[in-house]
């Protein structure tokens, strides 16, 4: 697959890299320097000018030198200051530029001897530094050339000691030692720079990594200090612990704070760090969470590691145990409970076209028959349990999915019965969830068929209200299932959803139990909403679609 480059104006200026850059800025401290050289000798011609004349080979030369000297850097020095970024060509010019002024200044004041031989040096120095490569060395030739062609003039023309040539010769072997120790010591330096960079790129490219593996892992990191107070949280911790809490809420500093059950929990844990906390639930319509803690400094322990697990990949795995054992029971129950009920309800209805039964009888009669429909019902039910197919998850648009299963649902239901009425409101931008139709459908179903019925017992009318809408960081969308009966009351609100509890006599009590499994094989959640008003209100909580296990 090809890759489109980035295109760039040609006006455009081009990156910089960070080794020209530090190029640029120790030529601009270069330039400095031989600013305040120039400066200085500009200076010193009006501190003693009567001796000039007797020292000086060719004062008035030497005076228009160094101030076109001067006059030379100071206009660099303006220009940098502009904005001037000269480059490896500007550099080398002003290298050999600063070698010749120096060795013109050498000639036309003293000769070699003069102190200002000391200052081509410098200069060698800073040419190696700025260009280590084989122009370093150049520099450092052309710099001991010229100072041996001086000393050599001079004794030759001028008849002065032969000395000079000699110190011109300890100069020259200055200059090439400067140049191959300046040069290898930057090499060093570049080899050391470039490595360090290359380690930076490397773990900056792992920082990034590593954020974005623990953004989007499903396990939810925390970071706290001593106080519970949140320093860092991934995306997964928020969304399992504020996702749709409804007191999310921020602290002085802008972080969230942590839901009561798991602030207990840290507490505890800090009495005791060998403490394992128990399962929370950061509110009723939250997935059940575990939490554990560790410190990342443990001499200091300022910091506080903590790792929140969802369990509903715990509880799939329970639920197919489960699974394996009811398939293994349910092949018993349809042998040895299902045919003697067969052979009861058989000799019922044989019974029943006796002639000579009374009223007490025909009661019998009843009794046996609609006991043996409920035991059949809890038979199918577990068979449902067992029979159970994997979920096969689709990505579904939640306002025409409830139109269509609303239109659906009115058709099933029977035309003699009171004809129900279903209200159906959905949130503006409610975002999609992912999950198997036709169990979430079998859910829905469950819910509803349980709202019309408590409904018409309590007012009369058959009639349930639907409710779609996004949690509070709007990324999953939640399905609200209200009836109007009298409700559930405090002390059995925490055992609707177990296996066989029923309040209604002509029940099996698997109905919800069910549901909350087929929910949780979608990794939804089904809990009872406790919102102060009249009937119950179940809550379906999809879970993120982009982030399902």
């Amino acid at each position: 697959m090809a890759v489109d480059q980035p295109q760039t104006d040609a006006t455009s200026p081009l990156p910089v890299s960070p080794s020209r850059r530090q190029q640029v800025r120790l030529f601009r401290i270069y330039n400095h320097y031989r600013l305040v050289v120039s400066l200085m000798l500009l200076g010193l011609l009006f501190v003693d000018p009567v001796n000039f004349d007797t020292r000086f080979r060719l004062l008035n030369y030497y005076q228009a030198g160094v101030a076109g000297y001067f006059g030379l850097n100071a206009f660099i020095a303006l220009i940098m200051l502009a904005g001037f970024k000269p480059s490896q060509r500007h550099i080398t010019l002003s290298i050999l530029l600063d070698v010749l002024v120096i060795h013109a200044l050498l000639f036309v004041s003293t000769g070699i001897t003069n102190g200002l031989a000391n200052l081509v040096i410098i200069s060698v120095a800073a040419g190696n530094i700025l260009t280590p490569s084989r122009m370093g060395t150049f520099y450092a030739a052309l710099a001991a050339i010229c100072s041996l062609g001086i000393s050599g003039w001079a004794a030759l023309a001028l008849g002065e000691s032969a000395d000079d040539i000699v110190r011109a010769g300890f100069l020259g072997i200055l200059y090439f030692a400067a140049a191959f120790g300046l040069q290898y010591i930057s090499r060093r330096m570049m080899r050391s720079e470039a490595l360090a960079s290359s380690r930076a790129r490397s773990i900056a490219e792992l920082e990034q990594i590593n954020q974005q593996i623990i953004q989007r892992m499903r396990t939810g990191i925390l970071v706290l200090d001593r106080y519970a107070h949140i320093r860092l949280a991934n995306a997964a911790a928020e969304e399992l612990l504020f996702g749709n809490a409804p007191d999310r809420t921020r602290n002085r500093e802008g972080s969230f704070t942590l839901p009561k059950p798991l602030k207990f929990g840290f507490e505890s844990w800090q009495k005791d760090p060998t403490r394992r906390i128990e399962p929370f639930q950061p509110s009723p319509t939250s997935p059940v969470l575990q939490a554990n803690f560790t410190q990342l400094d443990r001499e200091r322990g300022d910091h506080i590691l903590v790792f929140i697990e969802d369990m509903s990949k715990v509880t799939q795995q329970a639920q197919q145990m489960k699974l394996a054992s009811l398939g293994r029971l349910t092949a018993g129950i349809a042998h040895e409970i299902r045919n003697p009920l067969g052979a009861i309800s058989h000799a019922a209805q044989l019974m029943e076209e006796s002639p000579n039964l009374d009223q007490g009888d025909h009661q019998m009669l009843d009794i046996i028959r609609r006991h043996s429909r409920r035991v059949n019902g809890i038979i199918e039910n577990v068979l449902d349990l067992s029979r159970r197919r994997a979920a096969s998850a689709d990505l579904v648009e939640m306002t025409p999915w409830l139109e269509e299963f609303r239109a659906d649902f009115l058709q099933t239901q029977e035309e003699g019965s009171t004809p129900p009425h279903i209200d159906l409101q959905v949130d503006p931008a409610v975002p999609p969830a992912r999950f198997d139709k036709s169990q979430i459908e079998q859910v829905m179903v469950n819910l509803c068929d349980n709202a019309l019925r408590y409904s018409e017992q309590q007012t009369g009318e058959r009639k349930v209200e639907l409710h779609a809408g996004a949690t509070a960081d709007g990324e999953r969308a939640y399905l609200d299932v209200r009836d109007f009966g009298p409700g559930i009351s405090s002390e059995y609100r925490s055992s609707v959803f177990e296996p066989f509890f029923t309040t209604d006599k002509r029940g099996t009590g698997l109905g919800l139990y069910l549901a909350r499994e087929l929910c949780e094989a979608n990794q939804a959640h089904l809990s009872l909403v406790d919102n102060d008003q009249p009937g119950c209100c179940f809550r379906i909580t999809f879970a993120h679609p982009g982030r399902m296990i």
